[in-house]
C-alpha cells in the first residue's frame, strides 16, 4: 500500500542540542575568573599564600608536606581547625588544614584568610617547638 506522505529517511536525523536556536551553553565564567574557581580552590590558594609567606622566613618548611582535608576524623567533643605530624622514615613532616572547621568558624573571607594562616602558623610552631610569635612575628596582630 502505497503511503500518502513522503518517504522517512532511512537514518535517523542528528538530535539539535541548542533547542531554541540560541547555540550551545558554555560555562558562566571564563576558567580565569575568580568566579569559577571552588571554594575548595580558593580555601587551597589561602594554605598556599600561608606558607609560602612562611617559607620566606623558614626555608626548611620546603621539606614539609602541608595539605587540606575537608574534615578531620572523628574526636572527641572538640573539631580541631589543624594538625601536625613530624617526619619519619617514611615521610616528610605534614602540616593539614582541615577547610570545612575553618569555614565555618571564619564569618567572611578576609576572616578567613586570617584564620587560615593562624592555623597554619600554629601548626608550624607545634611541628617546630617554637611558640607561634616566633614562627611568624605578626601572630596575633592582623
Amino acid at each position: 500500500m502505497d503511503s500518502a506522505g513522503p518517504p522517512r529517511p532511512t537514518e535517523p536525523r542528528p538530535r539539535r542540542r541548542d533547542r531554541h536556536g540560541r547555540g550551545m551553553r558554555g560555562p558562566v565564567a571564563p576558567p580565569q575568573v575568580p568566579l569559577s574557581a571552588t571554594r575548595a580552590d580558593t580555601f587551597r590558594d589561602l594554605v598556599q599564600d600561608s606558607v609560602e609567606r612562611l617559607e620566606r622566613l623558614w626555608p626548611q618548611l620546603g621539606e614539609v608536606d602541608f595539605m587540606v582535608l575537608e574534615v578531620p576524623a572523628a574526636q572527641d567533643d572538640s573539631v580541631p581547625l589543624g594538625s601536625s605530624a613530624p617526619a619519619t622514615r617514611d615521610r616528610h613532616a605534614r602540616v593539614i588544614v582541615y577547610r570545612r572547621p575553618v569555614e565555618l568558624r571564619a564569618k567572611g573571607r578576609d576572616e578567613r584568610a586570617l584564620l587560615v594562616h593562624e592555623v597554619v602558623v600554629e601548626q608550624v610552631a607545634e611541628l617546630l617547638g617554637l611558640a607561634p610569635e616566633s614562627v611568624d612575628p605578626r601572630y596575633g596582630q592582623d
